[in-house]
Order: structure tokens, then C-alpha cells, then sequence
């Protein structure tokens, strides 16, 4: 970290000292490439501090380091979220990263002679732009009648961090997702009497079957055809997870393959729900439809009133201020290219960390940071001085 004036001119800039940005930085340095890495927070890895304090890597250890330092062993087979922060702050010594904290990031705009960023600390020129501010950048707020007229207390799941801070006797998750079910265990496992909303079943699938981590064996199914790996992954959620119908889920209308290829939802992997679920410790509910002043209605009709309701509905890649006028976004919000793939119209920008894989996104995150490394080098190398 330095607190040096921004440089002026580089040959690149990495927007996120998340993992994605220090991994993009380290490739690009041992390359040869000199990097700055710039973040608004006061430290890297800032989104993991905001996380809630029960959270582990859903992906083990050995699939999850970034290039160039594995994650030590010390930090057990799941590592915790501190031990994440540990390991980055790490990451980014060993590395010897440029990385410039408290500086905003406002536009990246084309130039003639390559990029041009504009910071709330000044302007930089660069070659190459890596942008890498983090899949699950901005909390979505569902459009739901009635949220904002409610009463109660509602906070979304980026802010969640523990039942004793959130306060409640019973509550509310809507959201069946990897937050919505590890937020709802952790309360059930703190007494609170917890209903989880959901609109459609989630992929259930263990951390680990028979003690082999489930990202080795999906990635292990990888290379077969999509329905092939539904099959495969299917009969494992059968065997390890068995039938939920019981428990309010039924089967999940795509399998595990086609849900993540079509609408890019990885499955929820169980780190307490199935057992906050037997145990009774958490009630599955109907869809949220509408909010009173002082209630939550259900689509059945149900009316609940939760000391808090959680929204664990998602984030957003919120790129719009930073390049939306360049034409790189769906109208989803996410880029139109991710990794080493580059628009003909922009050559020299990339974005990193915005595929969402089942096999891990610190692991995609690695490889991707590699593959952009090495094309910015080659690009460099035929470049006429």
C-alpha cells in the first residue's frame, strides 16, 4: 500500500483490491507490467470485512488461492472470513502491490493513446484497464409493494452479522439463496424462530459428500454436456441431500448445470439449513407478496409479523457510473465479456470476476488474472515502440 501521489501515467490500472484485483495486479507485475490497484475502502478485501461473521468459504481451501501464494494450511479446510481478510492483506505484502486505498474510482473513458480513469485523487492515463470491483458489488432491494412503506425492521443481507445485532425473537429471510440459508441457520441456531420465503426451490447440495468437496467434483463433471452433468449432479443431491418436500422445497425446476447456464443461480450449499430444517429451527414459507405497514403478506395469504425480515435477495454488479457509457453492459448490468475476452471496439479493457461459476469464483478468479496477464504481455510485445 502507498500513499504516494497517483501516478499520472502506467501501464495498467486494476479497479478493486478485492481478490480479483490483487490477483490481476500480481499476474500483470510478474509479467512485467507495472499496476496500480485502486479501491475506495481503507483496507483490501473491504466486501469480505462487511460479511456476516459466521461466513466460511463455501469452496475448500486448496481450490480457492489466488496465483503465486496458496492459502496456508493454518487456515483449516473452510477458511474462515477473517482468515480471508488475513490472506489478502497477505496476498498483497508478498506481492509487493501498488495498491492506493481511499481512492473512488469515478469514470473510465476511452483516449487516444489508451484509457484515461478518472478518480476523486486525479486523473490516470493507462494502456490496459482492469476493471474488478466484485460480482456482488451493490445490494439489489426487491420491488416488492408495500417495502417501503413498512415499519418493521428490514435489513438486507450485506448488512446482516449476527443475531445478537440484529435483535429478533422471530424473522423473516426471503431468499433461498447461499446468504438466505446460511443467515436463516445461523439464526435458528441462536433460538430465533425463523420463516424462509421462497419463490423458487433451490439446488440443495452438501459442502462435501463422503468428505470429497463438492467444487472437485463439479469440477470433476465439467468437461460432460450440460444434461450429462444435471444427471450426475441430480443423483448425488438424491443420495446426500434426499427428498425436501417434506420440509416445504420441492425439487428445483432446472438441474444444477442448466440453472447456473440459464439463470446464472448457483446452488445453495448447506452449511446448517437441512438441519435447521429437521430440527424444526426454520419454517419454509410462501413468496413474499406485498407488505403492509405493520405486516408481511404471503402469496397464500398468510400474514406475518417478524420482530426483522432480512433480504437475502442479491446484489448487483454496479458498473453503470464506471463504464456505462461504453456500450460493455447487458441490460442485466453485467459485462458483456469477462477474463481475457476483449471487444474489438475497446482493446486494452477487461473485466474480472463476473462469470459466477460452479466450479468457484476465487478459482476462476486465478486463472482468469493469468489469462489476461499473459494477452496483455503479448499485446505489449507486438505493440511498435
Amino acid at each position: 500500500m502507498s500513499d504516494d501521489a497517483l501516478p499520472t501515467r502506467i501501464s495498467a490500472v486494476v479497479l478493486g483490491a478485492g481478490p480479483g484485483g490483487l490477483a490481476a495486479a500480481a499476474e500483470l507485475g510478474r509479467v512485467g507490467v507495472d499496476a496500480v490497484v485502486l479501491d475506495k475502502a481503507d483496507r483490501v478485501g473491504a466486501s469480505w470485512a462487511g460479511h456476516y461473521d459466521r461466513l466460511h468459504l463455501h469452496t475448500s481451501r486448496g481450490l480457492s488461492g489466488l496465483p503465486g501464494y496458496r492459502i496456508p494450511r493454518r487456515y483449516g479446510r473452510w477458511v474462515a472470513r477473517d482468515d480471508v481478510l488475513r490472506y489478502l492483506a497477505e496476498y498483497a505484502a508478498l506481492h509487493a502491490l501498488d495498491v492506493r486505498l481511499g481512492v473512488t474510482a469515478e469514470s473510465v473513458e476511452r483516449a487516444e493513446d489508451g484509457w484515461r480513469v478518472t478518480t476523486d485523487h486525479g486523473v490516470i492515463a493507462a494502456d490496459t484497464v482492469v476493471v474488478a470491483t466484485g460480482y456482488n458489488h451493490t445490494p439489489r432491494r426487491p420491488d416488492l409493494p408495500g417495502l417501503d412503506g413498512y415499519t418493521g425492521t428490514v435489513v438486507h443481507s450485506s448488512a446482516y452479522r449476527n443475531p445478537a445485532a440484529l435483535g429478533a425473537r422471530t424473522a423473516l429471510v426471503i431468499g433461498p439463496g447461499n446468504s438466505g440459508a446460511e443467515i436463516a441457520a445461523d439464526l435458528a441456531d441462536a433460538g430465533v424462530r425463523v420463516s424462509l420465503a421462497m419463490r423458487t426451490p433451490p439446488n440443495i447440495v452438501l459442502r462435501a459428500v463422503a468428505g470429497i468437496p463438492s467444487q472437485a467434483l463439479i469440477l470433476s463433471m465439467a468437461p460432460l454436456p450440460v444434461p450429462a452433468q444435471d444427471a450426475l449432479a441430480g443423483l448425488l443431491q438424491k443420495v446426500a441431500v434426499g427428498d425436501l418436500r417434506k420440509y416445504g422445497i420441492p425439487k428445483a425446476p432446472r438441474g444444477i448445470a442448466t440453472q447456473q447456464l440459464r439463470d446464472d443461480v448457483t446452488p445453495t450449499i448447506d452449511v446448517g439449513l437441512l438441519h435447521a430444517l429437521k430440527s424444526g429451527g426454520v419454517h419454509v414459507v410462501a413468496p413474499v407478496e406485498r407488505f403492509t405497514t405493520d405486516a408481511v403478506v404471503l402469496a397464500d395469504g398468510t400474514e406475518l409479523r417478524p420482530d426483522a425480515v432480512v433480504l437475502a435477495t442479491g446484489f448487483r454488479r454496479g458498473l453503470e457510473s464506471l463504464v456505462g457509457d461504453l456500450g460493455v453492459l447487458a441490460r442485466s448490468g453485467r459485462p458483456l465479456i469477462d477474463g481475457p475476452a476483449q471487444l474489438a471496439a475497446h482493446p486494452g479493457l477487461y473485466f474480472l470476476g463476473y462469470s459466477n461459476p460452479l466450479t468457484g469464483n476465487l478459482r476462476q478468479l486465478g486463472i482468469d488474472a493469468t489469462r489476461i496477464a499473459k494477452r496483455v504481455a503479448a499485446t505489449t510485445a507486438a505493440t511498435p515502440s
